[in-house]
């Protein structure tokens, strides 16, 4: 029985340690045109400079939108099959909607923009009323979390 325990507890330290070992340094969203992403080398090769950050969109083809930037760190802990999750709502969309974009990196310090780009957002005069960012682990752990302020509200009663 005793031996029973041990090995379950152990289990539920492993996971906690796990989701321990990832953090979301900062999570900011905002409106980028595409011409943000612009640099002089993409006139003369084509290519779209990243600046080291990992870029995703719903619609690869079109830059413009708005993004989260996430700033991530996970020092010991590979992200092999896991993903992000956004969630979020505007005042042309009332009900929650979720976008999801991988996140399959080596241990390490990333810096993602996850875009919700082209007809997923109606333009830059729209901002989320509440939004919410989860990175979900292979297995579904939810390993980090962010969210504004308006997301941890309860519903209104009336």
């Amino acid at each position: 029985m005793l031996r029973t325990w041990l090995i379950l507890l152990s289990f539920f330290l492993c996971l906690t340690l796990k989701a321990a070992e990832v953090e979301f340094v900062r999570v900011w969203p905002a409106w980028r045109d595409a011409n943000s992403f612009r640099r002089i080398s993409e006139y003369f090769d084509g290519a779209e400079v990243s600046d080291g950050k990992i870029i995703e969109r719903t619609q690869p083809k079109s830059r413009t939108g708005f993004y989260f930037f996430v700033r991530l760190k996970h020092p010991t802990l590979a992200l092999k099959g896991a993903y992000f999750s956004v969630q979020y709502i505007t005042p042309y969309w009332l009900e929650t909607r979720e976008r999801t974009f991988p996140a399959n990196e080596a241990p390490g310090e990333h810096q993602y923009l996850l875009g919700l780009t082209g007809s997923d957002w109606t333009g830059h005069e729209t901002h989320p009323i509440a939004w919410k960012v989860d990175l979900i682990s292979a297995d579904g752990q939810v390993l980090a979390t962010s969210q504004s302020f308006l997301w941890s509200k309860p519903p209104a009663h009336g």
